[in-house]
């Protein structure tokens, strides 16, 4: 991630990522903060304020079952929630329309809530969406994969 770029954080919370993901695009770039619940969207957009980042961050209300974003995006981060959607081949082809070609997607699940083969399957949901894996980041207690839409490596 580098200053300048659009970013999305998916289930965003209290926006402890989104905040940190504000301060790397700097005042060029740009994050949409996305949940599925409003009341975290009002806590994230008051901790944005105390830390000097509200306006690099655009909040966005997501609707059960789709994301809703027009924008298209340069990189889109899911920390431990694609294991909460319903349908994550729907939600992992949703990410692939928001990024532009060449975007990156850095999925990480808790090892607590995700087998090894409920991750394969989210793995191989991306591959089918355009993605492919270009590495796999150790996270503490987490699995996690790094994709870039379109492109193999």
């Amino acid at each position: 991630m580098k200053e300048g770029m659009t970013v999305i954080d998916l289930g965003c919370g209290m926006g402890i990522f989104s905040i940190g993901m504000a301060k790397l695009v700097g005042d060029t770039g740009r994050v949409i903060a996305a949940d599925l619940q409003q009341n975290m969207l009002k806590v994230l957009r008051k901790r944005a304020g105390k830390a000097g980042m509200l306006s690099r961050i655009k909040t966005h209300l997501c609707l059960p079952g789709a994301i809703g974003v027009k924008e298209k995006c340069d990189f889109a981060l899911t920390f431990y929630m694609v294991h909460e959607v319903p349908d994550a081949g729907a939600f992992i082809n949703e990410i692939a329309r928001i990024l532009k070609p060449g975007g990156k997607y850095l999925l990480v699940e808790p090892r607590v809530h995700t087998s090894l083969s409920y991750f394969e399957m989210i793995i191989a949901f991306a591959r089918e969406a355009g993605f492919f894996v270009t590495e796999n980041p150790a996270v503490l207690f987490s699995r996690a994969a790094l994709f870039e839409l379109g492109r193999m490596r």
